[in-house]
């Protein structure tokens, strides 16, 4: 341990000494950190140290309009980035590239809808296919009689079946009901396991987090909004719009504040997934940015012996990121299993007990 030690205290001594010049030179700029530009959605996939793929556009203004790229949309002559609408004189024809990626007719006017791909998408549909080829094939392993027959083969097959299992029977079964969770299983067991692939897809190198972006848990959440309001009971939609028990000219009140809880739900299920990814991401890129922070303002040395703080942080956050994966995917997926079970949920029982206590305090 003392060799170690007496190892990196010459190593960064050396270090030292050689950035005595970088210290005394000019101010060298480290650039700024766009830590939301690389949260943000974009309409290219960017490979740090090997090139930018972008994605094509589709745009629908005027009929359909398909483009390989932005830069080709804009050098049709048909559509324009909006920063060069703003800075007229500035575009130049097959050189000048995209700015802010929002496209507008050439003379200014918005378009009528905006159909492109963009990076978070295609990281969505990724989740997607990847949960439809690892289950698809598992589903044919226990046709097969693996896991019915015998024993579940290999670690990757035991590991799903535990989770699997665990959601089925804890999350999905009692939420919704031992006499009805058949039919909903399928669906909270997709959202389970997508939100959980996209969730870990931002800890891969390269790898975006889809749930960081809102229009992904929006559309989550909305989802679930039809789930549950499509399957309501009959009581359900009577405890929404004439709850029993209460007084007539109660319901002016209860009625919108019914209505209201049937979108806050929603709400609170995309808001709480998007926010919680994204703080995440968002505090790994601004540990990491600390580095470059310090070598600018204080000159390389200074900024490569601050890593030794900031990469132990990182990696302890990697580790909670890796948790909150897992636990987000589960609250989303418990919460949806909650509200489908409360639509279906027969009251009736419940409030000819609640009016005999109120007929019996009323004698």
């Amino acid at each position: 341990m003392t060799k170690a030690l007496r190892t990196l205290f010459l190593v960064l001594f050396v270090l030292l000494l050689a950035d005595n010049k970088a210290i005394a030179a000019e101010e060298k700029n480290y650039g700024d950190i766009d830590v939301i530009g690389k949260l943000g959605d974009r309409y290219y996939i960017q490979f740090e140290g090997i090139g930018t793929f972008y994605l094509p556009r589709i745009i629908v203004s005027e009929g359909v309009h398909v483009f390989g790229s932005t830069k080709s949309a804009m050098n049709s002559g048909l559509f324009q980035d909006q920063y060069y609408i703003d800075n007229p004189g500035t575009f130049i024809a097959g050189v000048s590239g995209p700015v802010t990626y929002k496209l507008v007719h050439a003379d200014g006017s918005p378009i009528f809808l905006d159909m492109s791909l963009s990076k978070h998408v295609i990281w969505f549909w990724l989740a997607g296919f990847l949960t439809l080829i690892i289950f698809g094939r598992l589903a044919s392993k226990y046709k097969s009689g693996i896991g019915q027959k015998s024993a579940p083969k290999g670690a990757g097959m035991n590991f799903a079946e535990v989770l699997i299992t665990y959601i089925r029977d804890e999350v999905v079964k009692s939420n919704v009901g031992a006499d009805k969770y058949m039919k909903f299983a399928p669906y909270l067991l997709t959202c389970f396991f997508m939100i959980l692939f996209m969730n870990l897809f931002g800890l891969a190198p390269w790898g975006q987090t889809p749930t960081s972006d809102i229009s992904i848990t929006a559309a989550l959440a909305f989802m679930t909004f039809l789930m549950v309001n499509l399957n309501g009971t009959k009581d359900y939609w009577k405890h929404v719009f004439a709850m029993p028990g209460i007084p007539k000219f109660m319901l002016i009140i209860m009625i919108p504040v019914e209505v209201l809880g049937l979108f806050t739900k929603p709400f609170a299920l995309a808001i709480r997934l998007f926010a919680n990814m994204l703080s995440g991401k968002m505090l790994i890129l601004s540990m990491l940015g600390m580095i470059f922070i310090f070598a600018g303002l204080y000159g390389p040395t200074l900024g490569l012996l601050s890593s030794v703080v900031w990469v132990p942080f990182t990696l302890f956050i990697y580790a909670l990121k890796v948790f909150a994966a897992f636990l987000q995917a589960y609250i989303f997926t418990m919460f949806s299993a909650l509200f489908i079970g409360l639509a279906l949920e027969d009251h009736s029982h419940h409030d000819e007990h609640h009016g005999a206590e109120v007929q019996h305090a009323a004698h």
